[in-house]
């Protein structure tokens, strides 16, 4: 293993962006659940059963958006309308659900700011200073606005995220693809690189593309489940990898 406590051959690093580099994670789920208990309450009554923890860990965490809603939806046999992807947030659709949600995120940020994990960002030096290609993988299509708003845009060599995959037809997590193009584009084989995430679907990501070594972010106390879904390692923060810091 080198100092960033990787195997040998590692040739890039490929890291999620919410609770991988930025602490976005949880204003994430904060969003998803105004958004569902909103829409639940709506439709249910006052004796709706709320969106929980459980819920945005199994189907939507690490997913693009409008997925996220079919899924959670789907988990609660429910059936929506698929809409336009510029519907309304006030249209019972799942489109217009999923730009609900980004309409809450983005009022979120603007009141409470981004903070990034200082040891990933101090991680993604060290590997860069070693001779790493970094790329940033997000499902966001608000990666690159994050991105520079902590001033992090240049720690990577490459970026695929919401508007990349659209633009590309790459179907989000749980499939590779996004990493795959990741890598591709960093100009290295699946198996010479680090995949750097915190969601479960990331994790079946990593485990179905084959990737040279999957690292767990456990930010929530779901280690087991990292490593379930295919974690080679389960770390609390970077710093706790390898030997650099």
């Amino acid at each position: 293993m080198t100092k960033l406590g990787l195997p040998d051959g590692i040739q890039a690093c490929l890291f999620d962006l919410d609770g991988v580099i930025t602490k976005t994670a949880v204003v994430h789920a904060a969003a998803w659940k105004q958004t569902f208990d909103d829409f639940l309450r709506a439709r249910d009554g006052a004796d709706f059963r709320p969106f929980d923890d459980t819920d945005y860990d199994e189907y939507v965490d690490g997913r693009p958006r409008a997925d996220g809603v079919r899924t959670f939806l789907a988990s609660r046999g429910i059936q929506l309308p698929e809409g336009a992807p510029d519907d309304p947030p006030d249209r019972q659709t799942v489109h217009g659900l999923g730009n609900r949600k980004n309409e809450l995120l983005l009022e979120l940020i603007r009141t409470r700011g981004v903070e990034a994990y200082d040891g990933t960002i101090r991680y993604i030096g060290v590997a860069r200073a070693e001779g790493l290609r970094t790329a940033v993988v997000s499902s966001s299509a608000n990666c690159r606005d994050v991105l520079r708003s902590i001033n992090a845009e240049h720690l990577f060599d490459v970026r695929i995220d919401g508007v990349v995959a659209a633009e590309r037809h790459l179907p989000g997590k749980p499939q590779p693809d996004t990493f795959l193009a990741a890598a591709h584009d960093l100009g290295v084989e699946p198996k010479a690189a680090a995949l750097f995430e915190d969601a479960l679907a990331g994790m079946d990501a990593g485990r179905s593309g084959h990737f040279g070594y999957v690292v767990g972010l456990d930010r929530v106390g779901q280690a087991d489940a990292l490593r379930a879904h295919g974690a080679d390692v389960v770390v609390a923060d970077l710093v706790n990898l390898g030997e650099w810091s």
